[in-house]
Order: C-alpha cells, then structure tokens, then sequence
C-alpha cells in the first residue's frame, strides 16, 4: 500500500512539473483555483479509498489529519509571497520555483524525520533538546521587531562558499 502511496504522488509531482507545466507561464487565478479544486478532489477520493480499505475509523482519522493540514497549509500562501517578492521571482517562473520546493521540502523532511527518530531512539532524552529549541524559536518569532530579513544571512554565506550562487535570477 505504502508504495502504490509512495508511486501516486512521485507520477503527480511529475505530471505536473514536467508536463502540465512543461512551459512555464504566469498562473491565473482561476486555473489556480481549478487545480486546487482537482486536488482537495484527489485527497478526498483518496479518503474514500481509505475508508474502503481500511474502514470509517480510518478514514476519519485520515480526514481529519488532511482537513488540519489543508487548513495550515494557507499560512504558506504568504510565505511564498513574501519569498518570491523577495528574491522578485517574475510569476511565469513562481510555479516551476514552488514546485522544486516542495519537493525538495518533501525530501527535506523525510530526511529530517528519519534523523529525528533515529536519534530519539538512540538517545531518548535529545526529546527535550528538541523542546528547547522550539520553545527558543517561538520566544524570537514573538519578540521579533519586525525588522526586513539581513541581506546576507549566515546560511547562504555558507552557501555561495561551496555553491556557485549569483545575485541575478536565471
């Protein structure tokens, strides 16, 4: 079942990178809205395939976890707009940019969930290490001034001295 799950979403992540998409061009609203549409369809259909496989309990709990993350996830909507207006990602390329970032969010978290339990498992207390550091995290975002991002941030200086990294967007 995992790797039917697994195969589904790696063939619609390429159905969409590298053929609906295949020439990049500004998204309108309303074939944003048509997509969106077409997959909260698929992820309720999926529900209901849950639901048939594995019975209602299941499928509720499946929904309930999709209808958290659907509802989470609009919060990203700015933040994705905050990044390409900051970077001035011109919107025929803003798709093909958030679209390799998800996959590359996606292979991110699955290496770092991975780390997590390995090392959660190993060591049980690194938990509160883990704690700590959100709790350290939320107290900066709270206490932010507000203040615009740093030009260069420790992160990709690092960056530019093992990648070749430019100013100019290609």
């Amino acid at each position: 079942g995992w790797a039917g799950f697994l195969a589904f979403v790696v063939a619609m992540l390429a159905l969409d990178v590298f053929v609906l998409h295949r020439r990049a061009h500004e998204v309108s609203l309303r074939e944003a809205g048509v997509w969106s549409v077409i997959w909260v369809v698929i992820g309720l259909g999926f529900g209901g395939l849950v639901w048939a496989w594995a019975g209602s309990g299941t499928a509720q709990a499946y929904l309930a976890g999709y209808l958290i993350e659907k509802s989470l996830s609009v919060d990203n909507i700015f933040l994705f707009a905050a990044i390409f207006s900051a970077f001035a990602i011109p919107a025929r390329y803003q798709h093909r940019v958030l679209m390799f970032g998800i996959i590359g969010a996606l292979l991110m978290r699955g290496a770092f969930i991975a780390a997590g339990i390995t090392m959660l498992e190993a060591v049980h207390p690194v938990i509160y290490v883990f704690g700590a550091v959100l709790l350290a995290t939320a107290v900066n975002m709270l206490r932010g001034d507000g203040h615009a991002a740093p030009q260069h941030p420790r992160v990709l200086r690092l960056l530019r001295r093992v990648l070749p990294v430019t100013d100019q967007l290609h």
